[in-house]
């Protein structure tokens, strides 16, 4: 039986659809012969540098072709991907490659200022574009063996280290498997309508898990993938008139500026080819989603939920979008989750509990840290979220909070996900953030931070009388302030940490 790879569905639409087009990228088409010549080239490179099975290769790159075709060129060579995020530094490079083992750097011209000075010495050092170091990647490429070299490798192999974002601290290097990945995308084909001869786009950061899952699903399941280098709303309304997309992952954030653009513009595009829209990163406020659904009504509206180890554990699909709106819908295909107490017991339905996971889709560990893999997978095989949560009778999962964000007031816990949902319905509120500050009192005081809709004025007065009319007195923010936007990393999620230490003198 063949392992699962994920170069394999780029092998096997070169066979059966080789003609088709595969990637766009601007002005620039790959067919799936293309991209199978091209990606076996790069596989052959990395072979004769010396990388062998289970070696890491470090990629430094945006979202554009090249990203796909050295994807599938690691799976044919058996290479793991160290994916570096494009928004960090040269040092923060470096760290990375050398915690990781990389062997070799990948990187694209338009993030040159932030490619360490130690790739040079790499076995393998390939530049995208105009650089002053490394070997041109075209010309590396036109020298090379045009063969596909076929090495075997285990399916729970790592296609990937995939280092998380790091709003806790220091990132760890999730291992997530070709079988995590190519179960990923073949679940995604069901939900969200990917598949042959379909369209879709890569928005999100390929750099990022979520956002190298759904934009590689397109080629991968036979379908067409267009490369949105940089967030640009109307560019990607261009794109899907243009393009006559079908199926877009986007985040909230995406959907905030969309709502901006469209309502400030007399232009109007054609979106008729959208079928389907899935959102994910951080949970839409239910003011935005309903947008969302009234803008785009021929369309199906999933929200995931799910982390770069764990992939994807829930989805709220159509059917349910708006009637259980503010949820994250039941565990996805293949998912068992459980919400457990502080003693590792169940909850019952209405009681919140830590969030855990078990599917294949999971990491298999992080790289190198033993206690933080222990502390993250129960012995049950089970990988915490991080995150607190509730289930209704009908089996639908409620997110409270991030366990690590709970507020301790007092003897009183205050989760600040219920105080944001508040404040999202209120229309002067684009967005909000709620932290507890150090308080010499209470030990935390509630504090919220408010990005004013544009064209609204902020009035804190009633801001905090709309709180205490839907949430008790004590879970009123202490402390109010305006701020033009809110921290966040690369995946969109916001960082609390740094709010907290920006404000807690």
């Amino acid at each position: 039986m063949a392992d699962m790879n994920i170069a394999s569905g780029i092998r096997e639409f070169a066979i059966s659809t080789p003609g088709a087009t595969a990637v766009v990228d601007g002005d620039r088409r790959l067919t799936f012969a293309e991209l199978d010549d091209r990606s076996n080239r790069v596989a052959t490179l990395l072979v004769d540098a010396g990388l062998e099975p289970g070696d890491r290769v470090a990629v430094l790159c945006g979202n554009r072709m090249e990203y796909v075709e050295i994807a599938a060129a690691a799976g044919k060579a058996g290479v793991a991907m160290v994916p570096l995020n494009p928004r960090g530094t040269a040092q923060e490079h470096a760290s990375l490659i050398s915690r990781s083992g990389a062997r070799g750097l990948i990187a694209d011209d338009a993030f040159e200022a932030n490619v360490p000075e130690m790739a040079e010495i790499l076995p393998l050092a390939l530049s995208l574009g105009k650089q002053d170091w490394g070997r041109p990647y075209e010309q590396a490429l036109a020298g090379a063996r045009a063969v596909d070299p076929k090495v075997r490798v285990s399916e729970t192999s790592p296609f990937c280290v995939q280092y998380t974002s790091g709003t806790t601290g220091l990132p760890k290097g999730a291992l997530l498997t070709h079988r995590s990945r190519v179960l990923t995308m073949l679940g995604c084909a069901v939900d969200f309508g990917l598949g042959p001869g379909k369209r879709t786009a890569a928005v999100a950061p390929m750099a990022l898990g979520a956002g190298f899952a759904f934009a590689y699903a397109g080629p991968f399941m036979g379908g067409q993938t267009s490369m949105l280098r940089r967030w640009d709303p109307e560019q990607l309304l261009s794109m899907i008139e243009r393009d006559r997309l079908q199926t877009i992952f986007l985040v909230p954030t995406h959907a905030m500026t969309l709502r901006q653009v469209m309502e400030g513009s007399s232009r109007k595009y054609d979106l008729s080819s959208l079928e389907t829209l899935y959102f994910n990163a951080a949970a839409l406020p239910v003011p935005l989603k309903e947008w969302v659904v009234e803008t785009f009504p021929h369309v199906g509206v999933h929200e995931l939920y799910g982390s770069t180890e764990a992939g994807i554990v829930s989805n709220l699909r159509p059917a349910d979008a708006l009637r259980k709106a503010g949820t994250v819908g039941h565990p996805w295909f293949m998912t068992e989750v459980k919400l457990l107490d502080e003693d590792g017991r169940e909850v019952p339905a209405g009681e919140p509990g830590e969030l855990f996971g078990r599917s294949p889709y999971n990491m298999i560990g992080y790289l190198d840290d033993p206690e933080a893999t222990a502390e993250a997978i129960r012995p049950d095989g089970f990988l915490t979220s991080g995150d607190v949560a509730v289930r209704d009778e009908e089996g639908f999962i409620r997110l409270v909070d991030r366990k690590k964000d709970m507020i301790i007031s007092g003897a009183a816990n205050i989760y600040p996900r219920e105080v944001e949902n508040v404040l999202q319905t209120c229309e002067e509120v684009a967005e909000a953030a709620v932290v507890g500050l150090p308080d010499e009192t209470w030990g935390e005081r509630v504090a919220a931070f408010v990005v004013p809709r544009e064209g609204h004025d902020v009035d804190f007065d009633a801001l905090d009388a709309t709180v205490r009319e839907h949430l008790a007195a004590y879970k009123a923010p202490k402390e109010w302030r305006t701020v033009d936007e809110l921290p966040r990393n690369a995946n969109g999620k916001i960082l609390k940490r740094v709010l907290r230490d920006t404000y807690k003198s």
